[in-house]
Order: structure tokens, then sequence, then C-alpha cells
């Protein structure tokens, strides 16, 4: 009788993810739950849009602010990616923000900015994420976890308009980066 392969120990550990890491993982499947109501239609268009635009800003800023400066050194092509992907989106937000829930291309620019948001959410979850977990130390990831959850509670209680600059111009990320 063939005998089952053993499972290597590595395999069947799972390694836990630093404070950072969850914290950004569960806000993004917030998003994902607020993208998937505005897509059904039901609801409250304008305060689900309201909420979006709000947890989108608040997790913007904590990677802008405290994450990425914090990481760079692991990838830094990666994150000056991620500055210009939260610029795109937040630039995508603000035109969906002004657009009117009964407007033809109101739907449009939600599919846009959802795709825009599960693009950049896949790349720091598959690549950027694990990459960090490994190589910053856990005692710094404990820290950049505290603090970055403060500032989210901070950001989204001011909400989105509060936290990104007027026009199209400049975004937040760009004035994070100056």
């Amino acid at each position: 009788m063939p005998t089952k392969p053993k499972k290597s120990k590595k395999s069947s550990k799972k390694k836990s993810k630093s404070a950072p890491t969850a914290l950004l993982e569960k806000q993004h499947r917030v998003v994902e739950g607020i993208f998937k109501k505005l897509e059904k239609g039901g609801g409250d268009a304008k305060a689900l849009l309201k909420e979006l635009a709000d947890n989108l800003a608040a997790h913007m800023s904590i990677e802008q602010d405290i994450y990425y400066p914090a990481v760079k050194k692991v990838d830094e092509d990666l994150v000056l990616e991620s500055y210009e992907e939260h610029s795109m989106a937040e630039l995508g937000l603000k035109r969906l923000l002004a657009t009117k829930t009964s407007d033809q291309s109101f739907k449009s620019r939600v599919t846009a900015v959802k795709e825009l948001i599960e693009h950049h959410v896949e790349e720091e979850e598959d690549d950027l994420f694990p990459h960090v977990d490994k190589k910053l130390s856990a005692d710094l990831l404990e820290d950049l976890g505290a603090k970055m959850k403060a500032q989210f509670e901070a950001v989204k209680a001011s909400g989105f308009a509060k936290a990104v600059p007027k026009g199209f111009d400049e975004t937040s990320a760009d004035v994070s980066q100056q």
C-alpha cells in the first residue's frame, strides 16, 4: 500500500501576517464590499459613495504617510508605482464623487475606479506585503501597525474632502512625496 507523502513543515505552518498587512488587507475587504453594494445598485448610492471615498482616503493616507516611506527600501519600484496608482484612484474618485448617481456614466465610473483599486490591491497583497513581512523586523512592523490604525481612524472621521487636495492638479500621493 503506497504511503502518502508527508507535508513539509513549511506548507503546514502558515506564517502569521504582520499588523500592517492584516490591517491593510482588512481595509481592502471593506472597500471590496462597498464596491459590490454600489454595483448592485441597491441602497443609498450617495451614502455608499461617501463611505467608499472616506475609507479609501484614510487607507491611502496611512499607506502614503506611514507604510510606503517605511517599506520603500524593500521594493522601491513597486512603492513608487503604488503612489501613482493612488493618484489615479484619487482622480477617479473625484470624478465619481462629482457624478450624479442618476447620470448614465455613474456605473461606468464605479467600475473603472473598482478596477484600478483591484489591480492595486492584487499587487500589494501578492508582491509587496509578503516581501515586507519577511524583510522588516517584527518590532518595526508592530510599531507601523499601531501608527497606521490611529491615523486611519482620524482621517476616516475627517472624511475624503479634508484628506485630499481640491481640484485635479495635485493628489494626496503628490503631497506625501514632497
